[in-house]
């Protein structure tokens, strides 16, 4: 399945973009985040997130009702839809989804805190916003779904308010307990731009994966989906890029990557309700106001690492309210905006249903993190922060290329290992940013 190589893809995005002191562990967080809800997932995740609801609410499915995910096995070869088929590729939305905050808090955070932070935010967050936003009722009536889905009927064709805005206010929920990086706003810049631009391609191929899939069959509905993917990112990039241009008098590979990004978010809910046109008007608004959204966190002084409420937040808040104004009841999503004479209706379920899971997700992270934080400890020591966070959190360098953290042949000890992190803080102090501007 495509949408699977958005784990690696999103592993060296992530993982180019931060100093080579926190290459490893940015991409054990993202692989780390995958496994912990992975397993979830087949314990009673489906089920939370597709099970019939509890009383008919719309707000959580029946925690036993897939237990363990066995009741899958005995399935039909002749279905249209397998039940199997869905669960593994939502699974992979609900992976993504909370492998996504890792980036905002990239450099600070202890790893084994970090696994148990995404196996409650997934169980407390992903899992009952997934069954709001995914679950629809059964056509017999026999299985209630979520109440965003099915008795609001906004419209999110792939995640934005599940996924998008869901992990960017939920990155800023735990940035707000974590608090900034030693030396912010001075910080590290990228240590593998290619890296970037390899990781955004992969995504980039693996969205279509995402979007199209949401179509559930290969018909004409997944063929528009991937077309208004594909115009949404080529106009988010070169509009990113316009701004980099204007602001800065230079365009960069990192803003064209976080462009195609920040296209590919704002689309992902309005892919089955807008025109080809429509999308790439989509892609542009979001390619201008990300990279200004962006700039935000230095006025407000909050330090989001790699920029996921700036992209994921308010990309993907764009891209739901958007709905509202370019919705085409022509589209597979069969809704019209404002500007296809729908009025103000859609646009309200839409401002309803991104504001709701906005402040529940916020509310509860916060709450999670909080509890971490004065518990075992969410936040490294300073001290091990400025020695780096890959030798301290994992004993290993991503480019060891002298042999500098131990002899060939033998296993560092703890002490071995501060020592040798200490050795290469005082070799490569970090300067500069790497936020994309």
């Amino acid at each position: 399945m495509a949408v699977a190589l958005m784990i690696p893809g999103l592993a060296l995005f992530y993982g180019g973009m931060v100093s080579s002191r926190s290459v490893l562990n940015m991409i054990m967080m993202v692989f780390g985040a995958v496994a912990v809800v992975g397993v979830l997932w087949t314990f009673y995740g489906f089920s939370a997130a597709f099970g019939d609801s509890y009383g008919g609410l719309g707000l959580l499915g029946n925690l036993t009702e897939h237990l363990g995910l066995g009741d899958l096995v005995a399935g039909d070869d002749a279905a249209t839809l397998p039940p199997a088929a869905v669960a593994i590729f939502q699974a992979l939305f609900a992976v993504i989804t909370t492998a996504l905050i890792a980036g905002a808090i990239a450099d600070r955070v202890r790893f084994g805190p970090w696994l148990l932070f995404s196996g409650v935010w997934a169980t407390l967050v992903y899992f009952p916003v997934a069954h709001w936003v995914f679950a629809f009722d059964s056509a017999d009536g026999s299985v209630a779904g979520g109440w965003i889905a099915n008795r609001l009927g906004a419209v999110d064709f792939a995640g934005g308010t599940a996924v998008h805005i869901n992990a960017g206010i939920g990155a800023l929920a735990v940035i707000l307990v974590v608090g900034k990086r030693v030396g912010w706003p001075k910080q590290a810049r990228p240590n593998s731009l290619p890296l970037v631009a390899a990781g955004a391609g992969i995504l980039w191929f693996g969205w279509f994966g995402f979007n199209g899939g949401s179509a559930l069959a290969a018909g004409n509905s997944a063929s528009v989906v991937m077309l208004t993917t594909f115009n949404a990112t080529c106009g988010a990039m070169l509009a990113w890029l316009l701004v980099e241009r204007f602001r800065d008098g230079h365009a960069t590979t990192l803003g064209a990557m976080s462009g195609a990004i920040a296209g590919l978010v704002a689309i992902t809910p309005s892919c089955g309700a807008v025109t080809p046109m429509g999308a790439l008007l989509v892609g542009a608004i979001a390619g201008a106001i990300c990279p200004l959204a962006i700039s935000l966190k230095y006025r407000l002084g909050y330090d989001d690492s790699l920029d996921v409420i700036g992209v994921h937040l308010v990309g993907g808040l764009l891209g739901t309210l958007l709905v509202g104004f370019l919705g085409t009841a022509d589209a597979p999503s069969g809704q019209a905006g404002l500007f296809y004479g729908g009025g103000f209706g859609l646009l309200g379920k839409q401002a309803v249903a991104a504001f709701a899971v906005l402040g529940y997700s916020f509310v509860v992270t916060l709450a999670i993190a909080y509890a971490i934080q004065k518990t075992i400890g969410f936040r490294l020591s300073p001290e091990k922060e400025a020695a780096g966070i890959d030798v301290v959190e994992h004993a290993e360098l991503a480019y060891d290329l002298e042999g500098k953290l131990h002899a060939p042949g033998t296993g560092p000890t703890p002490a071995a290992v501060i020592a040798s992190a200490e050795r290469l803080t005082a070799e490569a102090a970090p300067t500069g940013t790497n936020a994309p501007s």
